[in-house]
């Protein structure tokens, strides 16, 4: 069984918007920081954004500044990212992963544990 489940991806037009959805297992604890990832066609895996355990801290990637959120709900075990004014170069698999502490530094943590990840895909 996964630990970590992916929902939420799909074909959207350039400047329209998707929620991403995680949802962690029970049988895991949902005080970890979550750090989402994203890998392209091609290119390699990028950091895309991260939320401390509490979901009182988060960081994002330069690229997704201001048009992605990420958020969390430690009561139903779930992570959001907000995906807004996405762009064609937003397109890619949308991984959640989990890392071995709660809080976050000047960086995301390092993942430990990874979904299986959902397919964003922006085109007209």
């Amino acid at each position: 069984q996964s630990q970590l489940v992916e929902s939420g991806g799909g074909l959207v037009q350039p400047g329209g918007s998707l929620r991403l959805s995680c949802a962690i297992s029970e049988a895991i604890p949902s005080h970890h920081a979550i750090i989402w990832f994203r890998q392209a066609p091609g290119k390699e895996r990028e950091e895309v954004s991260c939320v401390s355990g509490s979901g009182t801290m988060w960081l994002y990637a330069d690229s997704v500044k201001d048009r992605f959120t990420i958020s969390r709900d430690n009561v139903k075990k779930m992570v959001y990212l907000q995906l807004n004014n996405l762009k064609p170069e937003d397109t890619g698999i949308y991984y959640c992963t989990r890392a071995s502490q709660a809080r976050l530094g000047s960086t995301c943590p390092r993942p430990m544990i990874w979904g299986q990840g959902t397919q964003v895909t922006v085109s007209s």
